[in-house]
């Protein structure tokens, strides 16, 4: 089943600069071969169910093994079997209205 995911990764006890985790993380998701796109407060997903939660396990894995004895994720997740969507066609869709469009 095809997903789209906001993924929103918070190590704890490891200061206030965290880009080095959230770096290592966009890494797993890469090398997972997810298509990712990194925003200021997260990350949007989009692939197969089971290939994303399994990289979202393993960004926890991760950034554990680089010292963050704790971790707070947020997940939101879409699905849908009426049809395929993509990142890009739910902002193209937004767009298109934005312009006086229909979608």
């Amino acid at each position: 089943m095809n997903t789209i995911v906001e993924f929103c990764i918070i190590p704890l006890g490891v200061g206030v600069s965290l880009s080095e985790y959230i770096a290592a993380c966009e890494q797993v998701l890469q090398e997972a071969g997810l298509k990712v796109e990194l925003h200021a407060n997260g990350t949007n997903i989009e692939g197969d169910w089971d290939v994303v939660m399994e990289a979202v396990k393993q960004c926890h894995r991760r950034v554990h093994e680089m010292g963050a004895p704790r971790i707070s994720t947020s997940l939101r997740v879409g699905t849908r079997t009426d049809r395929g969507q993509t990142l890009s066609d739910k902002i193209q869709s937004v767009q298109e209205k934005m312009k006086g469009g229909k979608s």
